[in-house]
């Protein structure tokens, strides 16, 4: 009997079941589910799990049936293979179906992916410095070292990025060379990079022994570049680099206009790219005004996460200030419109009070580490914010770019229980109260959804909302003691390495049928778009979306874009369902494009599992 290998669906008149499991794999304790799809009635259906060798390990048949996927796929079952427990990488076979490989490692060995991810971040990088890598990255946009400085433009409508008129210049110019490329494209952004930045060195500081050496130097990286977006001695922030688009009159072009490696820009003399060539830069207030909470608050943040980790004393108290200079300018009163990204509707974020709990609980715990007497202040402040999130915002959203709630409250409940404070706006209660509400939203999801995902998949970043839930349920056990979402925390990393009714690892080159052909320029021009090596190592898509999203087509077609395999033809057509689409095509930014943001969170969780 021919078995078919789930990893590679293929349409055919009557589909055989398929296995879906994470592709990356499982600790020796963990719980370890896989899932059976099929178009038929099939409970109690007997399966294998078989070693490298082919050698049987262990049996089982397929529990409970979890319910519709779409009309093609009308059951899942679920696969306990919880009893798997000794290292090794194995397969789960039924009579008409093989599941790709996976590994029972130790939990360190979720380290691995995380590598992976750090090594995404060396490709992302922008400016002089870069790391080559597989992808052979060249020194780019060298000309933002002296980039000028212009109003906030006017955009054609509320859902667009096309401008109207010219760009104004204020005069001056500002250095903003280095930093990461913000996704696919080549703008940079403040308000992504500084919430990138908080979780690299919530990594470096959490990880411990087993994070990859790699992790500092991009989280300085990153820390470089805001260095330079905020200028201590004008109080002024400054906020993004480049345009998306060109004006409607049609007298420039900005950064989406145009498919090309990033090192061409310092030198394109095409007409109406001037702004391609000399980038502009916005800033977030004039100098010296408050600027949006949002914005001050997750700044503070990654420069005093540094603080924490800084061995040099000296080093770590002047990041201890920069971080107190920006907090302190935060604008907290009549706030309308936050300031994301021009234009807002790229990062449309709504929720600020918790940024300035985090920012507030990281300056207090680096100041506690340094002995600095404004540890007490600060601490009422991240304890009043976080009131107030619990007062106005809570039950909104999970972790993720537009809500730091979790990491704020896990960070505020370790700084209260280092200091005697009384009196304060929150206690430890209500902290670990609403980090396990904040669970409690992604476990009702997952326990209506056949495959157990907690995140919402048909809509915007249901990956990092994924990655997000799996690293609360672990901040959540480090401040409380209770591994009761640890499972569930550990389903969420299954659905995005494959778990999924697509059968896809959404993290590019981790597991053995990942993202292949991502919206990425540098990747779609200098590597492969088959999956095959060179790629973008460790990028993290956006995965599945509104299936509506995609009824214009997949999105613009440059000429000099390099076409997937098999271009036009949707490989996982037939895995469309719940409202719910994933294309794996360069074409389909709405699925596959990769974002720092996605990869940060990604390689938090991970490094929270590797300590499991």
């Amino acid at each position: 009997m021919t078995l078919v290998v789930s990893a590679s669906p293929a349409l055919a008149e009557t589909p055989a079941p398929l296995i879906r499991v994470d592709q990356v794999g499982f600790s020796p304790g963990e719980s370890k589910t896989a899932y059976l799809m099929t178009t038929g009635p099939a409970a109690g259906t007997p399966f294998t799990v078989v070693d490298q060798w082919g050698r049987r390990v262990l049996r089982g048949r397929a529990g409970a049936d979890l319910g519709s996927w779409n009309a093609q796929y009308g059951h899942v079952y679920s696969l306990d293979v919880s009893g798997l427990r000794t290292p090794g990488t194995y397969r789960i076979k039924t009579a008409s179906s093989i599941s790709p490989a996976f590994r029972v490692a130790p939990a360190a060995g979720f380290a691995l992916p995380a590598a992976k991810v750090v090594t995404f971040f060396g490709s992302q990088r922008d400016g002089a410095d870069v790391v080559p890598g597989e992808l052979r990255r060249k020194p780019s946009h060298l000309n933002d070292r002296t980039a000028a400085v212009y109003e906030w433009p006017a955009f054609n409508g509320p859902d667009t990025d096309q401008i109207k008129g010219e760009l104004i210049p204020l005069g001056g110019t500002v250095d903003a060379e280095g930093g990461w490329f913000d996704a696919g494209d080549y703008l940079k952004f403040t308000h992504i990079l500084a919430y990138v930045d908080t979780l690299l060195w919530a990594a470096e500081r959490d990880g411990g022994r087993l994070t990859d050496p790699r992790l500092r130097a991009e989280a300085a990286h990153g820390l470089k570049w805001l260095d330079k977006m905020w200028d201590e001695k004008s109080k002024t922030l400054y906020i993004q680099v480049g345009i998306g688009a060109g004006n409607v009159e049609g007298t420039f072009a900005g950064d989406h206009d145009v498919w090309r490696l990033p090192e061409a820009d310092d030198h394109d003399t095409q007409e109406g790219h001037r702004f391609i060539r000399n980038r502009p830069v916005f800033r977030a207030a004039p100098p010296g005004e408050p600027i949006s909470p949002n914005l001050a608050g997750r700044t503070a943040a990654a420069f005093a996460l540094a603080a924490q980790v800084e061995p040099d004393r000296s080093r770590a108290r002047r990041l201890l200030e920069q971080a107190a200079s920006v907090y302190a300018l935060a604008k907290t009163e009549n706030v309308d419109r936050l300031t994301t990204s021009l234009p807002w509707a790229f990062y449309p974020e709504s929720v600020w009070r918790d940024d300035m709990e985090l920012g507030g609980a990281e300056l207090a715990l680096a100041a506690q580490r340094l002995g600095d007497p404004r540890a007490g202040e600060w601490l009422r402040q991240a304890a009043h914010w976080a009131g107030q999130y619990l007062e106005h915002d809570t039950g909104s959203d999970t972790l993720n770019l537009y809500d730091v709630s979790a990491l704020g409250h896990a960070d505020l409940v370790r700084a209260l229980r280092a200091s005697r404070a009384t009196g304060l706006a929150v206690d430890e209660a209500r902290l670990l109260g609403d980090l396990k509400a904040q669970l409690e939203i992604g476990a009702r999801r997952a326990a209506a959804d056949p495959f157990r995902a907690g995140a919402v998949y048909d809509g915007f970043d249901a990956v990092p909302h994924a990655f997000g839930l799996a690293a609360t349920s672990r901040l959540y056990r480090s401040v409380s003691g209770d591994r009761s979402y640890d499972a569930f925390g550990t389903r969420q990393r299954n659905w995005v390495f494959g778990a999924n009714a697509w059968g896809v690892s959404f993290m590019v080159g981790a597991g053995e049928n990942s993202a292949r052909c991502p919206h990425h320029q540098i990747a779609n021009l200098n590597g492969r778009t088959d999956g095959r090596r060179p790629a973008a190592t460790g990028a993290v898509v956006n995965g599945p979306n509104n299936a509506d999203l995609f009824k214009d087509g997949l999105g613009g077609h440059f000429a000099e874009m390099k076409l997937c395999p098999g271009d036009g033809v949707d490989r996982y057509e037939q895995f469309t369902g719940r409202g719910s689409r994933y294309v794996d095509d360069v074409r389909s930014w709405q699925a596959s494009e990769p974002a720092d943001d996605f990869a940060a969170i990604a390689l938090y969780a991970l490094t929270l599992m590797s300590r499991d």
